[in-house]
């Protein structure tokens, strides 16, 4: 039976040009990569080593100079603005370290941000995002603002808006950076407990603790992959390992 990939990377290169007289950056080097459904992976390496750009592209914030990325098995390296726009919403999900919640909104309102620009009628928007707020445990919060949550609970509120849309990915890059550590385990439970659930997860951290309970461990040097290993989730959950 073939292996259900959620993302697949071929010969992906970035190449920044950063002026006439510069000369090319090439962040990354044909890039091959594939990303089962429902791994749990973690992408690391030191700074400049193309992690950022990496995630990037996967994310679609931004397009490879050259390669083939597939996305449920379509090409979206080349596909126009407006079609990216529209997968990026509805396909995949943001935690970033800084919480990027809207000051003025409300727990559900901030929730229901990409099911509003999604045009999704205001009933099933409300239905949708309790469901996700319920699913990081914030149902006693929805008409609280973010200057009333703790940090903690402003990232799971970042979390339940990136789950909103039920997306095929998940990315999160340094999702515990802002948080003390008792308040981080707490958030990495909860991603461990997505991950339980078959979401597929792409992390971006430099914490090798973080990436002790990845299923996969993606080490990044100079813009080529220089480690593809079992994290430590799937060193100890061996029966489970689908690192390729």
């Amino acid at each position: 039976m073939a292996q259900d990939f959620v993302a697949e990377l071929k010969g992906i290169c970035k190449i920044y040009q950063r002026g006439k007289s510069e000369l090319a950056v090439h962040a990354l080097r044909e890039m091959d990569m594939q990303v089962p459904r429902g791994q749990y992976l973690a992408i690391m390496g030191p700074s400049g080593s193309g992690k950022s750009t990496l995630m990037n592209i996967l994310g679609c914030l931004d397009r490879p100079t050259s390669g083939q990325y597939l996305l449920e098995g379509k090409d979206v390296a080349r596909m126009p603005d407006n079609d990216l726009s529209r997968v990026r919403r509805e396909n995949l999900g943001f935690v970033f370290q800084a919480f990027n919640l809207i000051p003025q909104l409300t727990v559900i309102q901030n929730v229901q941000v990409p099911l509003f620009y999604q045009g999704m009628p205001r009933q099933n928007r409300n239905r949708d995002a309790m469901e996700a707020i319920e699913r990081v445990g914030l149902t006693d919060r929805v008409h609280h603002r973010p200057s009333e949550l703790s940090g903690g609970q402003q990232q799971r509120v970042a979390i339940a808006r990136a789950l909103v849309n039920k997306p095929s990915l998940l990315f999160a890059d340094e999702p515990t950076g802002n948080l003390d550590s008792k308040t981080g385990e707490s958030i990495l439970k909860l991603f461990d407990e997505l991950h339980e659930q078959g979401m597929t997860l792409i992390m971006v951290t430099h914490d090798e603790g973080i990436a002790d309970r990845c299923q996969r461990v993606l080490r990044l040097k100079d813009g080529y992959v220089d480690l593809d290993e079992p994290g430590g989730y799937a060193l100890r959950h061996s029966e489970h390992n689908v690192v390729n």
